[in-house]
């Protein structure tokens, strides 16, 4: 099981829709019952994942990617195409996240569906697969493949049982993901001739571009601005996806149209796939392009820009479910400016912050989900006094609230708080220091908890003052059990993130390697590991600059030779690590 544990993950949601295929459309309840089995069974067997995971992160096991079944060029030979998958610290969270919210989706449209259920839970489903397997890709065509194909199943989720305003917002979301998608196949095209132009072969493989790519930038053939506008071709497509600012248009209308469950998943999982991008891809390929000031000054300044831009649009919402939309694009901001930081510190709090706002978030969707099943309207000025009425319903969605606005010994601070300090500790980001971009990211902290908490106080607090609110009726135990792993999440995050940081130290610190040309010390060993805290605060720290490189060269991974660094030749043929 453990040499194709991932294909097991990967395939387990379509093996269910595939099932709904035979069962007749009328017998909704059959279909309800198979479709949440084979969700509930996708995230229990990611479960053994978890402690294999930890054995080989615990046990020194230094390969940047684990799990690696596949081979190069085993799927389309003639073009160099292979089915390998494979995944590091970043990938692991951002899977097991995936599959919990998939369940929990799932779950939570027991009742909120009611026509053409079998097409709903089989394009569902689909859609899982979609987003596992960009995940845990580790070839760019079946990266590609897999970031197309769930583009079809979001567009139908939301055309066809979304709102009033369904089709203009699914078209909206189609055009815009697909337009970047369009920018990134060119750019994949790029970096897949110019690695046979300096080997020989033709391959997709990842590991074997890493090796590649960054070359482009001190090429005299091609030199930085070609380096650009190819880093430009990713940043579009990925920008698009988080979104940043001013990309993000299409993001409210998505989230306002589509069904409750489209909603926590596309907050929860498919914003992430574009921070995953910025991580796997435009970090490793173009580490020149990221040293110029111009190009990260500008990446960061949008970062700020959404941050205060989506909280300060948040407070002028009056449905609820915008508002949570907007603050998507301020939470995304945060993980940005992590990410383009380029610090262990930041990195590492933002892939936490992508894992927190999928909880939180999620559950915020769930909530508002909640009332509009209830009422049919989002309306704040319809509501008032509910916690009179739902006492257990207006107690978790205080708790998730705190948990998104980054109360202490929650998540949400828990992710803030690394990104900051990473961001702060930086001597200097595109000419300016790291304090400069802490000090105008900061206030987006306390509109985040203005926003949340006048919502709360407006739907939640004094008397019933609308009629029609006072018979609801409060959460079944089937709610209740879409609450429960979220915040239990929030609270193990929030209370003792260690175990999280320690996942991600490897790969993360391997990463800022790659782009800045340093060697951090002591982090490929487990007597290294054993001497010093496994959190990033200690790896920023302690990691000092051994081998300097000029921009653009590939640094070895820590602890490694120059020859050791993974090529695509290294991938095993029949799946073993």
């Amino acid at each position: 099981m453990q040499n194709h544990i991932l294909s097991i993950i990967l395939f387990t949601p379509l093996v269910g829709a595939i099932l709904l295929l035979f069962v007749p459309k009328e017998n909704k309840n059959a279909i309800r019952w198979i479709a949440n089995i084979f969700a509930l069974g996708g995230f229990l067997i990611s479960l053994p994942l978890v402690p294999m995971f930890w054995a080989k992160v615990t046990g020194g096991d230094t390969a940047p990617f684990k799990f690696i079944e596949g081979s190069a060029n085993n799927w389309i030979p003639s073009i160099g195409a292979g089915y390998v998958l494979g995944i590091d610290g970043i990938s692991f969270l951002l899977v097991m996240l995936t599959t919990l919210l998939g369940w929990i989706s799932i779950l939570s449209s027991w009742t909120a569906i009611e026509n053409r259920v079998k097409e709903y839970y089989v394009w569902f489903l689909v859609l899982q697969t979609g987003m596992l397997g960009v995940f845990m890709a580790l070839d760019f065509f079946l990266f590609f493949v897999f970031w197309e194909a769930m583009l079809v199943p979001m567009y139908l989720l939301i055309g066809i049982w979304g709102g009033p305003r369904k089709l203009y917002a699914a078209i909206k979301f189609f055009l815009y993901t697909l337009a970047g998608s369009v920018l990134m196949l060119l750019g994949i095209l790029f970096l897949y001739f110019h690695h046979h132009s300096l080997t020989g072969v033709y391959t997709f493989g990842l590991q074997a571009l890493y090796e590649t790519a960054p070359k482009i930038y001190t090429d005299p053939a091609y030199g930085p601005t070609i380096a650009t506008l190819l880093f430009l071709s990713f940043f579009f497509a990925f920008a698009i996806k988080v979104p940043m600012f001013p990309f993000h248009t299409w993001l409210p209308d998505a989230h306002v149209e589509a069904p409750t469950a489209g909603s926590v998943i596309l907050a929860g999982v498919l914003l992430k796939m574009g921070t995953y991008g910025f991580i796997r891809f435009s970090l490793p390929f173009f580490p020149g392009v990221l040293q110029h000031g111009r190009v990260r000054f500008w990446v960061m300044v949008l970062s700020v820009i959404a941050i205060i831009y989506g909280a300060l649009v948040s407070l002028m919402q009056k449905d609820m479910k915008k508002l949570v939309a907007y603050s998507s694009v301020s939470h995304l901001g945060f993980c940005t400016l992590g990410i383009f930081a380029l610090s262990p510190l930041g990195l590492s709090g933002s892939v936490l912050q992508q894992i927190n706002h999928g909880i939180s978030t999620g559950a915020l969707f769930l909530i508002v989900g909640i009332l509009y099943e209830r009422r049919h309207t989002r309306e704040i000025a319809e509501y008032g006094g509910i916690s009179n009425v739902m006492p257990v319903y207006a107690t978790i969605t205080m708790i998730m609230f705190l948990s998104s606005m980054g109360l202490p010994l929650l998540n949400g601070f828990v992710g803030e708080f690394t990104i900051l300090g990473g961001t702060f500790l930086q001597k200097d980001i595109a000419g300016h220091p790291g304090w400069f971009w802490t000090a105008w990211a900061a206030p987006g902290v306390v509109l985040a908890a203005a926003y949340l908490l006048w919502l709360y106080q407006r739907v939640f607090f004094g008397t019933v003052t609308n009629p029609k609110n006072e018979k609801l009726h409060d959460l079944t135990p089937r709610e209740v059990a879409t609450f429960v792993p979220l915040a239990i999440m929030a609270l193990w995050i929030g209370l003792y993130p260690k175990p999280f940081f320690r996942i991600l130290e490897q790969p993360v610190n391997n990463l800022v390697a790659m782009v800045n040309g340093e060697t951090p010390k002591g982090e490929t060993t487990a007597a290294a590991q054993a001497e010093m805290p496994s959190t990033p605060v200690a790896a920023q720290v302690r990691a000092t600059p051994v081998t300097a490189k000029k921009p653009g060269a590939l640094a070895p991974l820590a602890g490694q030779s120059k020859a050791a660094v993974p090529t695509q030749a290294a991938v095993p043929a029949k799946g073993k690590n």
